[in-house]
């Protein structure tokens, strides 16, 4: 397989994915789950549907799932088959395929039995990690076969410090959970549970009753993420001037907090609005599932470059 083709096998398998994890995201919001009633993989004893909104929305999510998958299956085959010295590269396409069987397997169960909020949004979190494995996968294939990043490879030769690396591994897995805390927030209904911004309820620390404490936990945890990504995103741009990729990647991750923390500004503000809510807090959704897909693919390259592993 040529390489050429390699790599847009990687971008369509990160494209897909993305329409599967942007799929679920609406069907949560809009409340599609159970459109098809509890079966899966038929809707309503049919292969094809019913037209129905609802319906159409979780039967359009099952599909890119189920393509997610082959795609993902796709891409562990020629990676494997024709690269397979870039041991880097199988493992982005490994930890995809793993997660989005996983997270089909419990969307499958989420649709024939009903689950808790704590494990539906464990759900969301599975299908974070298989998008950013595709993501991963992406970016590797964009930097190995063309259209590379600025510096590419040219910056072999330079590392970087251990405290760096450290730095941007605790970051990551620390976005993990502030995503699942988001997702908890989501599938318990609790939104509504501080009203305003960047005040809770009119206060600094508000009275933790009701979805009110879970929600004020999200927004801390938001702003240290916010100010985590900013002390990581000012060392890579100005200790790293060596490494264009590491820069770059640095502001990425700041700009897309940034306007993560906007967007969660948006979703509390337009609660009041159905239509702008879900615009809101669809754009939250893809703005963190960006982040993350960042914060992993920058985390794999700091440890490469770090000495801690080799690519081949």
């Amino acid at each position: 397989m040529k390489t050429l083709q390699l790599k847009w096998l990687s971008y369509v398998t990160c494209l897909v994915m993305f329409m599967a994890l942007f799929g679920g995201v609406v069907v949560t919001k809009t409340g599609s789950g159970l459109e098809c009633g509890n079966q899966w993989p038929l809707c309503h004893g049919k292969l094809i549907p019913a037209y129905t909104i609802g319906s159409l929305i979780e039967y359009t999510h099952r599909l890119f799932s189920g393509l997610a998958g082959l795609l993902s299956v796709a891409s562990m085959y020629a990676w494997w088959r024709y690269a397979r010295h870039r041991r880097d590269m199988l493992a982005y396409a490994l930890l995809t395929l793993v997660f989005v069987i996983i997270q089909g397997g419990m969307g499958a169960l989420a649709v024939v039995k009903s689950q808790s909020a704590a494990v539906m949004a464990l759900h969301m979190g599975f299908s974070l990690i298989a998008f950013a494995g595709s993501l991963m996968l992406a970016l590797g294939a964009r930097r190995l076969y063309g259209s590379r990043v600025p510096g590419g490879d040219s910056g072999e030769e330079h590392s970087v410090s251990r405290g760096f690396r450290n730095l941007t591994w605790l970051i990551a897995v620390y976005s993990y959970i502030v995503v699942y805390i988001g997702a908890y927030v989501s599938h318990t209904s609790s939104q509504g549970g501080c009203s305003g911004w960047p005040l809770c309820n009119g206060q600094w620390i508000p009275e933790m009753s009701g979805g009110v404490g879970v929600v004020f936990v999200h927004r801390l945890a938001a702003a240290l993420l916010f100010l985590l990504t900013a002390l990581l995103g000012h060392l890579a741009f100005w200790r790293y001037k060596e490494l264009p990729e590491i820069r770059a990647l640095g502001v990425a991750a700041v700009l897309l907090c940034l306007m993560q923390v906007f967007s969660g500004a948006a979703v509390v503000y337009t609660l009041g609005n159905e239509r702008l809510y879900i615009f809101a807090a669809l754009s939250h959704i893809v703005l963190i599932s960006g982040l993350f897909g960042v914060l992993c693919y920058m985390s794999v390259r700091v440890w490469q470059l770090s000495g801690g592993a080799s690519r081949r």
